[in-house]
């Protein structure tokens, strides 16, 4: 074979290995930085104890459903958050490679430092109560570098996703608004907090928070979990 027939192949590699790299210092960044904003501030009186966490709820978005269920593996995200962004290629591709018997399942877990993160989960969550989950997460990872970082309000710029995705508006204006919708996603970073997340993303797969330096790694955790 022409030594020039393995150069794609081997580019490719390489710009995995950086992107990879790249992931890793960014969620490095992300719990220093959670860190530096957690620690500014006062203890709560009362924590809610680790026994009452779940790592996944019923309400829980389930965004892969297998015949036979081998394993589950739960991400929390925050929407403005760059590593989560980055990751999506490698999780859209473990979802078409493990779909069929990992439960893939996502939990929100917007960071204090980010402005617009709470706003982006109440917008994935209203399009959500519309049977458009999927749709409006994509939207928001695609559209990550226009409106992440900005320190004014971008709920307007949301809401022109959820016109473009057909929901009926006045159910969508009305689940932003509701407690109700706050409460569950208040409940996905409470369920957080208590399992040991302080930054994005966080994977815990069947019960065990991965720590996770490579790809590799990763493909070779859920090619064991899903024998």
């Amino acid at each position: 074979m022409p030594a020039d027939a393995t150069k794609p192949a081997s580019a490719a590699k390489k710009v995995r290995i950086m992107l990879w790299v790249l992931l890793a210092f960014i969620v490095a960044a992300g719990v220093v930085g959670y860190a530096v904003l957690t620690s500014t501030r006062p203890a709560p009186t009362a924590a809610a104890p680790a026994a009452d966490a779940q790592l996944v709820r019923e309400d829980s978005h389930r965004v892969t459903t297998p015949a036979t269920e081998k394993a589950q593996l739960v991400e929390f995200l925050d929407f403005e958050c760059e590593s989560c962004r980055a990751a999506v290629p490698l999780v859209e591709e473990l979802k078409k490679e493990y779909g069929d018997r990992i439960t893939f399942v996502n939990r929100y877990f917007p960071l204090p430092g980010h402005r617009n993160s709470g706003t982006a989960a109440l917008a994935v969550e209203a399009a959500a109560q519309q049977g458009k989950y999927q749709q409006m997460y994509a939207r928001m990872f695609e559209t990550q570098p226009q409106w992440g970082e900005k320190q004014d309000s971008q709920a307007a710029l949301f809401r022109t996703y959820a016109q473009d995705l057909g929901l009926d508006m006045a159910k969508y204006d009305a689940a932003v608004a509701a407690e109700a919708t706050k409460d569950r996603i208040r409940e996905d970073i409470a369920d957080g907090k208590a399992l040991g997340v302080t930054g994005t993303p966080t994977f815990f797969l069947n019960g065990e928070k991965l720590t996770l330096n490579t790809e590799e790694q990763f493909r070779q955790l859920l090619d064991d979990a899903a024998k």
